[in-house]
């Protein structure tokens, strides 16, 4: 039996926030383990390697998934009507259940506990900021991209972030499922559950703002 379309672009999205989150996770704890207590270094390595995978998942799952891995993007996709109402849920419920997997994958290479609960307190205005700031940006990336350069999409996407690691308070988590997956890592990376509700809140804003930025640029204009 053939397998139907929607079923392929799931499984895309499930295997690339799976690698994603391993990648953002277990970067994150070989990072702190080698730095020998220099946060920076740390960073550095969490964020080199974050935005290289993203690069590389991006070109691997774009032509067959769109490569959302995150639920912000969906909902901006389903706003376009790239996508509609039934796929959107099912990738924003794949993406999130795939996160979690991802980060109990990277626990596992790491020899440690599966699952955890983060004690990591992320929260503030300037955290909160962060996360809109972080989001619009990424958003605006790629429909900028998608409007008049589609093939720069991967690298647009992973330069971006790498760049949002460092120039955002947050370190530029951009993402939903992103953000309730690594609350399940007491590590590096990590975020305590009580902050994920206002991160979450404050993605959605700005790629509601990125959203509606591009609905002006695609706007008919008067010739002058």
């Amino acid at each position: 039996m053939a397998m139907g379309l929607l079923t392929q672009k799931l499984i895309a999205e499930a295997v690339g926030t799976m690698l994603l989150l391993a990648t953002v996770v277990g970067s994150g704890i070989m990072g702190e383990s080698l730095a020998g207590g220099n946060d920076a270094i740390a960073l550095l390595g969490n964020t080199l390697a974050t935005g290289a995978i993203l690069v590389v998942l991006i070109l691997v799952f774009g032509p067959i998934s769109g490569a959302h891995f995150n639920p912000a993007v969906t909902l901006v996709m389903l706003a376009k009507g790239e996508i509609d109402f039934r796929a959107a849920i099912a990738y924003i419920m794949v993406q999130i259940l795939a996160a979690i997997v991802g980060v109990i994958l990277a626990h596992a290479m790491f020899d440690m506990a599966l699952v955890q609960t983060s004690l990591k307190v992320r929260t503030g205005t300037g955290q909160w900021i962060s996360e809109a700031v972080a989001t619009f940006g990424l958003l605006t990336a790629i429909l900028g991209c998608l409007r008049s350069r589609p093939e720069a999409v991967p690298y647009a996407v992973g330069l971006y972030i790498t760049a949002g690691y460092w120039f955002t308070a947050s370190t530029s988590f951009a993402n939903p499922a992103v953000t309730i997956a690594r609350s399940f890592s007491n590590t590096f990376a990590g975020i305590s559950p009580a902050d994920i509700g206002a991160f979450i809140i404050c993605q959605i804003i700005g790629a509601g703002l990125a959203f509606g930025l591009f609905e002006v640029f695609n706007k008919p204009t008067e010739n002058s």
